[in-house]
């Protein structure tokens, strides 16, 4: 299986012509009847080599953490960044699985950050006594997440992983919240500054995801694997503090009003995921909308059925919406305005190939 990246370093590498790539990627979109930009294809495995290869990482970095826990807290972390980083040289920059590569990056990130806690851990009384305030606290916690996020970048530059980005970028944004909250002080006890706040986060990363799905608007390189991971970042962190705000993770009964306005949020992000060609919006929001509309058939007493109702038409009308996906987005680029549209993904129009990255 081989991926649009996989296809432009052919090109590059002169293994195929851009005329033969182009010409199967058109073949591909009419046997598939959608251009390839609406698949928002990425690569995740080639095959079960990357889940044998991707097992035994994960085992492999348990154990070296474990032995370095046992020596020093902060040697635990230590471990595994470095191990993930030794055989991201093998397995990332040589034979460029794909699977294992992210397993790879996440341990060293989380590596990274561990190692730091466990200073903490070991040493934290001596150097902050026994009271550490919450200032303090989300101090230390961004300075540690804003580490991370170089590690990553040093990482990024070394291997070229598409979820490098978005790793590095919810580490930044862990700063930038924590930095906020300690500046600001005792937060909500509702919850309300974090969500907003991890909201606006999410924004950013949105806004950022959309520079990269913009210089690749045929999503043919390396950069639409970018926004694809930072996508997925952005759109939790848009949906939970949106829905919070409605009151829908109170778990208690939200009432009708609140329920409509679940769903109208819902359909708003159905047409902003059509205009971009991004499907994380819609994932991130269903837990939410099926409880909205559970509550909803639970009003109008349909308590016996309410959740098979509410699963048949969620589960109809998101069946349906990707069979008429490339209509529907079609329609809903045709009502923006031209600048507009001529910056987000491709539909059905031809747009050269651009250099990868």
């Amino acid at each position: 299986m081989y991926s649009e990246t996989d296809l432009q370093a052919a090109v590059d590498a002169k293994v195929l012509t851009p005329e033969a790539a182009l010409a199967f990627r058109s073949h591909i979109a009419s046997v598939r009847a959608a251009p390839g930009a609406d698949e928002e294809s990425f690569r995740l495995i080639t095959g079960f080599n990357d889940i044998f290869v991707s097992i035994a990482a994960v085992i492999l970095l348990v154990a070296v953490g474990w032995i370095g826990a046992s020596i020093h807290p902060a040697l635990g972390g230590a471990f595994v960044a470095g191990s993930a980083w030794f055989l991201a040289e093998y397995f990332t920059r040589k034979r460029r699985m794909a699977l294992p590569s992210i397993v790879l990056v996440l341990a060293f990130a989380g590596g990274v950050f561990a190692t730091m806690v466990g200073v903490l851990v070991k040493h934290g009384e001596s150097i902050f006594g026994n009271d550490v305030g919450e200032t303090t606290g989300a101090i230390l916690i961004g300075s540690m997440a804003l580490v991370t996020a170089g590690a990553t970048w040093f990482h990024w530059k070394r291997f070229m992983v598409p979820i490098t980005v978005a790793a590095g970028t919810a580490a930044l944004a862990a700063t930038a919240v924590a930095l906020v909250l300690a500046i600001t002080g005792m937060p909500s006890p509702d919850g309300t500054l974090p969500m907003a706040l991890v909201l606006i986060a999410g924004l950013g990363v949105f806004a950022l995801a959309m520079w990269w799905d913009r210089s690749d608007r045929v999503r043919q390189t390396r950069r639409s694997d970018v926004a694809f991971w930072l996508h997925l970042l952005a759109a939790p962190m848009i949906a939970h503090p949106i829905f919070h705000l409605l009151g829908v993770t109170r778990g208690d009964d939200i009432g009708s009003a609140a329920a409509v306005m679940v769903i109208g949020v819902y359909i708003l992000f159905g047409l902003i995921a059509l205009a971009i060609d991004r499907r994380a919006l819609l994932v991130s929001a269903l837990a939410y909308v099926l409880f909205a509309m559970t509550q909803l058939f639970n009003t109008f007493g349909a308590v016996e059925l309410n959740v098979a109702l509410t699963a048949f038409v969620i589960g109809s009308a998101l069946l349906l919406l990707s069979a008429f996906w490339q209509n529907a987005r079609a329609v809903v680029v045709g009502f923006l305005p031209d600048n507009l549209a001529n910056q987000l993904p491709a539909t059905t129009r031809t747009v050269s190939p651009i250099p990868a990255s």
